[in-house]
Formats: C-alpha cells, sequence, structure tokens
C-alpha cells in the first residue's frame, strides 16, 4: 500500500466515522445531570473538561442498568482505554441536559460506547462521545478477552 493509499483510508475512514456520529441513533439510557455553579467556566457555559464528567455519570448508571445491580467496581473486567470528544455546542447554566449511553460494538477484547450531551427542551446535542473499553484482569494487571456472559448482558439490554 502506498503512502497516498494509507492517507485517502485515514480520510475514508474519518469520513466514515463522521458519517456514523451524524446519524439518528436510539438510546435506551438516558439520565438528567445537575449542572453545577462550579461546572461554568469565565464564558459563562460548562467547560469542556465537564463534558467528560457527565459522560462519567452516565457510563456508570448506564453499567448499573445493564447489570441489574450495584456495580462492584474492583471486580469489573473492562477499563477505559480510548475517549474521543466531539463539543458542538455549549451548554449554558439552566439548560435541561441529559446524558444518552449506549454501547455499539464488542470485539474480542474491547468494546465500544457511544454517548451524547441533549438539551431536552430543545433537542439540540452539546456533545457526542465515542468510548472505547478493554477487557481487563485486575489480578494480572494486563488486556484480557471480555467474558462472553458480560457481553450478553449488554447485547440483551440493547436488543
Amino acid at each position: 500500500m502506498t503512502k497516498l493509499q494509507k492517507q485517502f483510508g485515514i480520510l475514508y475512514f474519518c469520513i466514515k466515522y463522521q458519517r456514523k456520529l451524524t446519524t439518528k441513533e436510539t438510546y435506551k439510557h438516558s439520565i438528567p445531570i445537575q449542572i453545577r455553579f462550579s461546572d461554568i467556566d469565565a464564558l459563562s457555559h460548562v467547560n469542556n473538561s465537564f463534558h467528560a464528567q457527565y459522560y462519567d455519570v452516565g457510563r456508570i448508571n448506564y453499567f448499573q442498568e445493564v447489570m441489574k445491580q450495584k456495580i462492584e467496581w474492583s471486580n469489573i473486567v473492562v477499563v477505559i482505554v480510548h475517549i474521543d470528544i466531539d463539543f458542538i455546542s455549549p451548554i449554558l447554566q439552566g439548560d435541561n441536559i441529559y446524558v444518552e449511553t449506549k454501547f455499539f460494538s464488542f470485539g474480542k477484547k474491547s468494546m465500544k460506547m457511544h454517548q451524547q450531551l441533549i438539551e431536552k427542551t430543545t433537542g439540540i446535542t452539546k456533545s457526542k462521545c465515542t468510548t472505547i473499553l478493554s477487557g481487563y484482569d485486575n489480578k494480572a494487571n494486563i488486556s484480557a478477552i471480555i467474558p462472553e456472559n458480560f457481553k450478553k448482558k449488554f447485547l440483551a439490554f440493547e436488543n
């Protein structure tokens, strides 16, 4: 493969990925986010760094709903290895923000999740997030295959 073909392939992937993010998706998990005064920056909107914290809240609640129990995080079989956030529109104090969460693919050792922050009153998407989680063996401190019973719970929830 030539250098030009590799660059074109990366460009094609990025365009395909952006198209995937802009398609209307359905989410079975959605929770409200409380905007705190300390989240607001000098520009009078929620600082971008807080988007990641809002996504954490959504992810934690999503896992608990999928597993149908309070999660003992020291026993969880995946860890976050990559987070990608697209900032679309500022979040302002007084916005009615919800984080919506879903998983969209499993590999042998990884899973990908998609989330978005939505202003429920207007329907405006504030940001979108893609997270990659890797299977993890906490005792050996190495990557691991994601157990089938773990995958089945997510598949059952989403279907």
